[in-house]
């Protein structure tokens, strides 16, 4: 029998091969919320990012200007939580669309919030939603 070496299919094709980066644990002070005392007492958030883009060439380089910096995403989701919104599935929609419009060269992406200690009458750590590009339309 016969072996053939195995060639990636984006290798034939000469296809950009995306690589996924991933921003966990960003810890954030904030006002979200739908109740009066959680837009004026605050809580704690944690956001993940995760995002596709292109790294050949940052790999082969060792230049940060041939990928996506993560200190400018950061400072991306930190301006968007820094304004105030009732519920986390519009923060995450927000997140999204700035790391898309800032970032052309990000292709698929998603989001994870987590309110810490959310005030719904009973004992949990957190609650979440998770988006992703998929999810949303570009505007």
């Amino acid at each position: 029998m016969l072996f053939k070496r195995f060639v990636p299919l984006a290798h034939i094709l000469k296809e950009k091969i995306m690589s996924m980066i991933a921003i966990e644990g960003m810890e954030f002070y904030a006002y979200h919320g739908c109740f009066e005392e959680e837009k004026i007492i605050g809580t704690s958030f944690v956001v993940d990012l995760y995002f596709n883009t292109d790294t050949s060439e940052a790999e082969k380089t060792d230049n940060l200007s041939k990928t996506v910096n993560y200190l400018d995403v950061y400072q991306s989701v930190k301006k968007q939580m820094q304004i105030g919104s009732n519920l986390l599935e519009h923060i995450s929609r927000r997140i999204l669309l700035a790391v898309q419009h800032e970032f052309p060269q990000v292709g698929w992406a998603k989001v994870k919030i987590q309110k810490l200690n959310p005030p719904l009458g009973g004992k949990m750590k957190s609650v979440s939603v998770t988006l992703t590009t998929d999810d949303i339309e570009k505007e």
